[in-house]
Formats: structure tokens, C-alpha cells, sequence
């Protein structure tokens, strides 16, 4: 193993050591009264962020440690999307959790799904050790991105890359793709389907 990718294998396992009990068991029932105002957009199936345009992220099956650090992203600032960052901050923590339980329980997604092409080199080098060959989370920490919008995680990785998202390890990461890694990487963890136990119906599957 080469001297960056041990550094970078020992930050994830770092990460994980810090973030395994960071987050409560949230209220799948009560998240799911408080989601109203996060259906008007990622209850439509294809709908779309305004400018710049791009697909706003399937949520359904999402690990729900994730979500909790996404939404507290936004609150603080770290994640630069205005109308996120309006909602994320008008709720507490346990809203965030509870909301967190409810996307997540939408859906129950695991590896060993059925996907298509080969994944590309850097999925191979950067991705695979928290995001799977499959694009399933290895840890609730990090998001599942099988089946994801294509052009979402297009925005996703960019915005790290030029730091409009800011995170320990995707900004280790994001800075090394160029930007025909960032449209090979969306291009195939999109194609990619988890291995599902259950599916609903619009929510269907995933976000970063």
C-alpha cells in the first residue's frame, strides 16, 4: 500500500472511530410529521433544483447517521445550498434524527445488487473504501450512492472540489478528480443498483 493511500485508509478509519456513537436512534413517526416541507422537493420523483439546475437527490433507503451530518452541514454553513441551509436551521437536533429515521426507513438497501459497466479507476483508488464497488455505504456514515441522480452527484462532487461543501475526507479526495473522473464516477455509481429487501413506491432510492 502506497504512503497516500495508507494515510488516507487510516483518516477514514478515524472518522469512523469518531463518528460510530454520535448520533441517537431517531423517531421514524415523528420524523415522518416533520418531513412536510422536505416532500415538496424530494417527495417529487425528478424534480429539480432551480439554479444552478440539477436533480435534487433521492433520499429513500439513505444511512441516517448521513443525513443527520448532511443536515447539520447546512445549519453550520459547511454545505453553501441556500434553501438547505434556511431549513436546517430551524430544527433542533432531535429533528434532524427524527427525519434522518424516517427517509431512512423508506427503503432497506444492501450490497450485492445488480449493476451495470466497469467501474472507472478512481472509483477503484478513492471511492470504493466508503462508498462500496456498488455504491452501497460500507458505514452509516457514508452515504449510499447506487442509483443516485447522475447530475446530482456531478454538483456533489464539484461543490467539493471547489469547496462550496466542506469535509474532512472529500476534501482529500475531490481535489485529486479531474472533471472527466467527476462524470465517470456519477455516470457509474448511478447505473449501479443495492440489493433491496423493500422499495417504495416514489421515494425510491438514495442521496449524497
Amino acid at each position: 500500500m502506497s504512503c497516500r493511500r495508507l494515510v488516507l485508509t487510516l483518516a477514514v478509519v478515524m472518522v469512523l472511530g469518531a463518528n460510530a456513537s454520535t448520533f441517537a436512534a431517531g423517531n421514524a413517526a415523528r420524523g415522518k410529521q416533520l418531513s412536510y416541507t422536505c416532500l415538496g422537493c424530494h417527495g417529487i420523483e425528478n424534480y429539480k433544483n432551480a439554479y444552478p439546475n440539477y436533480s435534487v437527490p433521492r433520499l429513500g433507503g439513505q444511512n441516517a447517521t448521513y443525513i443527520v451530518a448532511a443536515l447539520q452541514e447546512y445549519r453550520t454553513g459547511e454545505r453553501s445550498h441556500p434553501t438547505m441551509r434556511v431549513q436546517a436551521g430551524s430544527m433542533s437536533d432531535q429533528d434532524m434524527q427524527d427525519i434522518a429515521a424516517y427517509f431512512s426507513s423508506l427503503a432497506v438497501i444492501k450490497p450485492g445488487g445488480n449493476g451495470t459497466g466497469t467501474a472507472p479507476p478512481k472509483v477503484t483508488a478513492l471511492c470504493r473504501a466508503c462508498h462500496g464497488k456498488d455504491g452501497v455505504g460500507t458505514a452509516d456514515q457514508f452515504p449510499t450512492l447506487a442509483g443516485q441522480h447522475e447530475d446530482y452527484l456531478e454538483q456533489a462532487l464539484n461543490e467539493y472540489k471547489r469547496g462550496e461543501r466542506k469535509n474532512a475526507l472529500m476534501s482529500a479526495f475531490a481535489p485529486q478528480l479531474t472533471a472527466e473522473d467527476v462524470i465517470e464516477i456519477s455516470e457509474y455509481y448511478s447505473q449501479q443498483t443495492p440489493g433491496l429487501a423493500t422499495l417504495p413506491r416514489r421515494l425510491t432510492i438514495l442521496s449524497d
